[in-house]
């Protein structure tokens, strides 16, 4: 007995019409300013072995990950997000390309979602990826791209807001833990959630350190130019010092370009992705309760690969984007200018007539009907301002037609 022949499965979903529009015309303005900017697009296979989301510097948790094997029994996943199989690209096919390389792509990422968070296991996402510079610029051009996206996905109507983070804080304070690869895991994802009590408890069992006191304040450093000078008295290193001027100074640039009141600082913004080892963001849009676009530099991941070059980017949920722009949005149904009625034995004739409609620019449907009466009342629904009938009296320049109906 079949069950779900009619549903789809958890996590995935239908889009129809004006969806459909919308996620286009969202797509299409991210394709002209990536290639504004120079640069190129790629596409991935939606399959890829295991192995690739398995290196040491860009390890997916593989709970998340949809698996299957081929026809070898090698063990297969579907791509669960585009950044690792694009540094997989770059350094087989690209490793001999001139650097930096500028990507971008336009595909859809799979992987299992927590229950009950609404959250969709498939994803449309596109993205850039700046790969060989480890310069401030090629940071100011990653972020300040980020941010020409959300002001174009605001439509002026909605507002839009940049959080700016690095992920070299954490990982600075987590060298000082004797922590365990699954405490790790645990303190990071408790940071995420901004987890207090939870939090305080997992490092209370470890030894006591300036560097676990500096981690349970780590979900609380969040907010203006403040938060720099709260970071430094808690912990202060050489290293640390460092981090936090190069991300102040950033934060003081963007300020320029976004506005204070639009750009946060978030200390405690560890990204499930581990792969990021420095300036990381999060974008997002009102009516939208996560993020719409995430990324951040990356400059260890594709040394996994056998190509040891720096790299930054960020993708957007091209979904969600076009949730947000549906619920802000008037869209307007797809208008049709004409429709062609043949009377029988002049089809081919309207089929011609049709085409060179369509060639100045008019929609054009053919009219599936036995009679004139049907046609009018199908044109009347759906609002079709002209009916074209193709029969013995059309001539090329001036062919029977009722406005109006």
């Amino acid at each position: 007995m079949r069950k779900y022949n009619k549903i789809t499965p958890e996590g995935t979903k239908d889009f129809l019409f004006e969806e459909c529009r919308v996620r286009r015309q969202v797509e299409q303005w991210l394709h002209g300013l990536f290639e504004s900017k120079g640069y190129s697009e790629v596409t991935t296979p939606g399959l890829e072995f295991f192995d690739v989301f398995q290196s040491d510097a860009g390890y997916y948790p593989q709970e998340r990950l949809y698996k299957m094997t081929d026809s070898k029994g090698r063990l297969l996943a579907l791509r669960p997000e585009s950044t690792m199989p694009i540094a997989r690209v770059t350094a087989t096919r690209l490793k001999n390309a001139p650097l930096p390389l500028r990507l971008y792509y336009n595909q859809s990422v799979y992987r299992f979602e927590p229950a009950l968070k609404g959250r969709s296991d498939e994803v449309t996402q596109m993205g850039i990826e700046l790969l060989g510079s480890a310069s401030y610029m090629a940071d100011v051009e990653m972020v300040t791209t980020a941010i020409e996206a959300l002001v174009a996905y605001s439509g002026g109507s909605v507002n839009y807001s940049l959080e700016l983070g690095d992920a070299g804080v954490f990982k600075e304070l987590m060298r000082e833990l004797n922590a365990t690869p699954e405490q790790r895991e645990n303190i990071r994802y408790l940071i995420e959630t901004k987890n207090y009590p939870a939090l305080n408890d997992e490092l209370d069992a470890m030894r006591d350190s300036k560097a676990a006191a500096a981690l349970k304040k780590l979900p609380a450093l969040f907010g203006g130019e403040e938060v720099f000078e709260k970071a430094s008295q808690l912990y202060s290193n050489q290293r640390m010092d460092e981090i936090l001027l190069d991300l102040q100074k950033l934060y003081q640039d963007l300020s320029k370009v976004i506005g204070e009141g639009r750009l946060t600082v978030d200390l405690g913004m560890v990204n499930n992705a581990d792969y990021y080892t420095g300036v990381i963001i999060k974008g997002y849009l009102e009516g939208y309760g996560e993020e719409v676009l995430a990324g951040g530099r990356y400059n260890k991941l594709l040394s996994d690969f056998g190509y040891d070059i720096p790299a930054t980017g960020f993708a957007v949920n091209v979904d969600a984007v076009s949730k947000v722009r549906l619920k802000n949005t008037t869209v307007a149904p797809r208008a049709v200018d004409a429709l062609v009625y043949a009377t029988e034995g002049y089809e081919m004739q309207a089929v011609t007539v049709s085409q060179k409609m369509r060639a100045s620019g008019k929609v054009v449907e053919y009219a599936f009907f036995d009679s004139l009466d049907l046609v009018r009342a199908y044109a009347k629904e759906r609002k079709i301002g002209e009916i074209v009938i193709v029969d013995e009296n059309y001539f090329d320049e001036s062919c029977p037609s009722e406005i109006g109906n």
